[in-house]
């Protein structure tokens, strides 16, 4: 190995093998006496490094013909290069960077192979340095020319040119100005494969004299309009300068080509007024600008976006309500109150366009004069959508069943975790690597000015020193507002008012009131049994059996089997989770349909059973209630309704209350409600008044490590603790909701349709709500309310006479 560092050259070449690695290069030459900074990233090019490291250290570098080859063959690779002994090797994100010294000039005799990376033999191939008068007056000459053009360069120091004369090796010294001279790629391997250093120092000598010529005239120029130049004048001369000095290298490039390109797409584009003289500004500066100059690139970049925003492209919306009323019913079951205000938006717009065509009628009284029509223009503006329920529901899928059914581009956003209000409005120029806002961005993907826009999780927007996102949502949502639209990195105004904007949520406490006000918001509730059976049949399976390169012909699902994933395997109130479950019964007959053990597969639930394991959903209402101090409550959560069981035993003690559960602050008072009115009514209950002296209660509610809070199983807590109090059990089948007052009300609550539909799903046959909550049970499935047996009540002692199974309450 040469690794080490007290190995001399001369010692390498000595030992030197005859077959070596070669590693080529793109876009540079390895020169001999110099040291080279070499990136490698192709993977076979990264292994040959790390064999190399492993063995001598030793590699051939060897420039390819086309640099835009990733991994050239023998044939595309100079036969010419240099012997480099690696010094540093360092990992980096795009692969090695490492470090060598080209100890000598070599030639490829012969390739020996390219797998798994190129190897030839090669033999040493020092240049020919001649020692005659000719050597040394092409030395002096090139020492010469070479502090001639450093003297012209103001940014090179002095001292430099005064080191060439120390240099006493014509080849170091040649090598040495080549590798630090602006030269083509092709002039650098010529000067390689030269086997004569004096020719070699003739054509340096001829590069830089060209060098110094090019520097002369600039410095001429520079001297001529140094006087005269203000700022944009020097701007303008530098462009002139890089032209003069392009002409003297002999290289062509019309610059005005890219100005004159993005003049043509401005007036394509159609931009609105301040859109157009703000791109017009920036395209003056950019006709001012270098190239090189970093603000070159900010400016096309900010053109680039005013130019390919559509600030004038709408696709036309398809107004055929028929064929609306197909696609979303196609496309999802029931929903019936989000396809029946999209089919108004339709039938509102279809008017509107019709009538704003027909021209003015004459007034029967005066056939002289002509009435206008009037055409309402509120529904003009896009739409402001607010979809709230639980997941699975199709709340996401319906802004692209909407899309479709209008004709329109569809375009979603996730708003998630968003804290930093510049993803909405963009970053201002100012800053280095400014873009617009995640909207105006969407709009770009889009291509038009009015797609169905989905903004979804707006509930779980959050904010911190950044700002306030849910503030910036305010403008876009607002349709007084949004058609002035200003993104802070386009700095002009975009017309958001043709965009149907549809948010979804999980639960609407979390949405800052003045955001609500701006949206019209539709409930979608959870599903029935019969509708998740309908919607599996119609949408799910299909779906599934298509994921899996299946067809209907070779599996099917029985209704007992679908019944038998929704009841034993999911508890839900959306269908997500049915899918995933339909999805895992699929790859089970796929598995022998694949094999050649069946060709059709029907799914029971005996098969359903075999695919799935033991059920993991478990009816534990009548379980938990077969006790007196046990009572089931019906609650609502952000991923739909659920049944909440309630606790409450005593012991011997002095009256104390303890709460458990991870109970908040809100419950814990309904707690103490209900233990204060029972107290205080216990005479009129039949409740021997000492108990509450004598006894300490300990009130709790299963699941202890889900936090949970909220008014709305106060008549729970009342009744739980009347079943310990009086030792009778509370009916097996009741689920009951509602906040009470110390005078016994029963008040109101939230997410009456999910709590309802929750009870459903968990077996119960009564359920006991607010007589104020009743109205809220209007488009409860016909089923559903066929199955249930509703008890508004006002009051508690109500609530008691229905829950409690043998009451024995005085009467009043």
């Amino acid at each position: 190995m040469f690794a080490s560092n007290e190995t001399s050259r001369e010692d390498i070449l000595e030992q030197l093998p005859s077959e070596l690695p070669v590693l080529p290069l793109r876009n540079m030459v390895a020169y001999p006496f110099t040291v080279l900074p070499v990136s490698v990233g192709i993977p076979r090019s990264v292994k040959l490094v790390n064999e190399a490291m492993h063995s001598n250290h030793l590699v051939v570098l060897a420039t390819s013909f086309d640099p835009e080859v990733d991994e050239p063959t023998p044939d595309q690779v100079h036969t010419t290069g240099g012997l480099a002994l690696i010094q540093r090797v360092a990992q980096n994100d795009k692969g090695l960077q490492m470090v060598v010294t080209i100890l000598e000039r070599v030639k490829i005799v012969e390739w020996l192979g390219e797998e798994p990376y190129l190897r030839a033999r090669i033999e040493v191939a020092p240049d020919a340095e001649e020692e005659d008068p000719e050597a040394e007056a092409l030395r002096r000459r090139l020492i010469e020319v070479a502090q001639a053009v450093v003297a012209l360069m103001p940014n090179v120091p002095s001292e430099v040119g005064q080191f060439l004369e120390q240099v006493e090796s014509n080849r170091a010294l040649v090598y040495m100005i080549a590798a630090n001279a602006n030269m083509e790629l092709a002039a650098r391997q010529e000067l390689l494969e030269t086997d004569s250093v004096n020719a070699k120092m003739r054509l340096m000598v001829a590069t830089l004299a060209r060098e110094r010529e090019v520097l002369s005239i600039g410095q001429k120029i520079s001297e001529e309009t140094q006087e005269k130049l203000g700022k944009e004048q020097r701007e303008f001369y530098l462009r002139r300068q890089l032209e003069a000095i392009r002409k003297e290298l002999g290289e062509t490039e019309d610059e005005s080509a890219e100005v004159d390109n993005y003049r043509q797409k401005i007036d394509e584009a159609h931009l609105p007024k301040e859109a157009h003289e703000q791109a017009n500004r920036e395209l003056k500066r950019l006709e001012r600008l270098s190239s090189q100059s970093a603000e070159y690139g900010v400016i096309k970049s900010y053109l680039d976006w005013l130019v390919e925003l559509p600030w004038n492209k709408l696709s036309e919306d398809n107004l055929d309500i028929e064929h609306a009323r197909q696609i979303l019913d196609e496309d999802h079951y029931d929903l019936k109150q989000v396809k029946s205000r999209i089919l108004e938006y339709l039938a509102v717009r279809k008017l509107a366009k019709e009538r704003a065509t027909i021209k003015p009628v004459s007034d029967v009284n005066n056939p002289d004069e002509t009435t206008d029509i009037d055409v309402p223009d509120t529904e003009s503006a896009g739409a402001m959508l607010l979809f709230i329920g639980p997941p699975g529901v199709g709340k996401t899928s319906l802004g692209k069943s909407i899309a479709r059914a209008l004709g329109r581009q569809f375009t979603r956003m996730s708003l998630g975790g968003m804290r930093d209000e510049a993803e909405i409005r963009g970053h201002r120029r100012t800053y280095i690597g400014a873009m617009p806002g995640r909207l105006i961005q969407a709009m770009k993907r889009a291509g038009t000015r009015n797609p169905v826009f989905m903004l979804d999780e707006i509930d779980k927007v959050g904010s911190d020193w950044r700002g306030d996102p849910s503030s910036a949502l305010l403008e876009v949502l607002d349709p007084q507002q949004n058609n002035t639209f200003r993104d802070h990195y386009l700095d002009v105004d975009f017309d958001l008012s043709d965009v149907i904007f549809i948010t979804t949520a999980n639960q609407m406490d979390s949405i800052p009131a003045p955001l609500l006000d701006r949206m019209e918001v539709i409930q979608l509730d959870g599903y029935t049994e019969f509708e998740k059976i309908k919607i599996a049949q119609e949408h799910l399976i299909k779906r599934q059996i298509r994921a899996h390169s299946l067809t209907t012909d070779e599996i099917a699902f029985s209704e007992d089997g679908v019944r038998h994933i929704i009841q034993d395997y999911t508890r839900e109130a959306g269908v997500r989770n049915l899918e995933r479950e339909i999805g895992k019964v699929i790859r089970k007959a796929t598995v022998k349909i694949a094999g050649g053990d069946m060709r059709h597969v029907d799914v029971t639930a005996e098969l359903v059973r075999e695919s799935l394991g033991r059920p993991r959903v478990h009816s534990e209402a009548a379980l938990r209630t077969e006790v007196p101090g046990v009572a089931t409550g019906l609650a609502w959560t952000p991923v739909g309704g659920d049944v909440l069981f309630v606790e409450a035993t005593r012991s011997r003690g002095k009256g104390n209350l303890t709460i458990t559960g991870q109970l908040g602050k809100v419950m814990e008072e309904s707690v103490r409600i209900a233990y204060s009115y029972l107290r205080a009514k216990a005479a009129d209950l039949n409740i021997d008044p000492e108990i509450f002296e004598n006894s300490d209660f300990h009130i709790h509610v299963p699941e202890g490590a889900i936090p949970k809070d909220g008014p709305s199983a106060g008549v729970t807590m009342t009744t739980a603790l009347y079943s310990l109090l009086s030792g009778n059990p509370v009916r097996s089948d009741v689920g009951m909701t509602g906040e009470i007052t110390l005078r016994g009300q029963v008040l109101p609550i939230g997410g009456t349709m999910l709590k309802v539909l929750a009870a459903h799903r968990a077996g119960l046959r009564t359920i006991i709500l607010p007589q104020r909550n009743v109205d809220d049970l209007d488009e409860l499935p016909a089923d559903v309310r066929a199955d249930l047996t509703l008890v508004p009540v006002e009051r508690i002692d109500e609530v008691l006479h229905a829950a409690i199974r043998e009451p024995e309450l005085a009467t009043r």
